[in-house]
């Protein structure tokens, strides 16, 4: 696999590196949020002004604001004391919390509700021409915004385009946004 015409195999773990993923399923620790968002980098390595970027970046700084223990919140295990959206999104602040120049979201947005979604992918539109995102979605809403979308109709490359071309182009996508 080539990148900027250089074979990634030659450094993987560098590659590795540069990439920030969001499952749909998010495991959390029974630890602090601080601990959470930063999971994978040893304690040396974590900064805090890295931490509440990354919070601001995925909504939720204002919510760990408000917490009489902040960033030391311990979340329970696998995140039962938070709701399903605020676990999504120290998900999606533990992706960039290490400042990735790719950024994969695989559902990412399933959990959020309609306002946070639409917020995070405000969010997500001020990292356009900074990163390469690449979002997996079913929720047709959260990929308005992207430059290349590529439809898939029954494992099968369908139509490519815009938001709006394919809405002209594809009746497929048409039915599909209508749902």
């Amino acid at each position: 696999m080539l990148v900027d015409g250089k074979d990634i195999h030659g450094s993987l773990f560098s590659w590795q590196q540069q990439i920030g993923y969001v499952p749909q399923s998010i495991y959390l620790i029974d630890d602090s949020i601080r601990n959470n968002v930063a999971f994978g980098l040893s304690q040396n390595n974590i900064e805090e002004k890295q931490i509440w970027k990354a919070l601001n970046l995925a909504q939720l700084d204002g919510f760990v604001r408000e917490l009489p223990n902040g960033l030391n919140t311990i979340v329970g295990e696998n995140g039962t004391r938070l709701s399903g959206g605020q676990k999504q999104r120290i998900g999606i602040a533990r992706a960039l919390c290490h400042d990735p120049q790719v950024l994969v979201l695989d559902e990412a947005t399933s959990a959020l509700d309609n306002k946070t979604e639409r917020d995070f992918m405000k969010a997500i539109e001020n990292l356009s021409g900074k990163k390469t995102i690449i979002s997996v979605a079913h929720r047709l809403t959260s990929i308005k915004s992207c430059s290349t979308i590529f439809f898939l109709d029954n494992g099968h490359l369908s139509n490519s385009g815009t938001y709006e071309s394919l809405l002209e182009k594809s009746p497929k996508f048409r039915e599909m946004v209508q749902l």
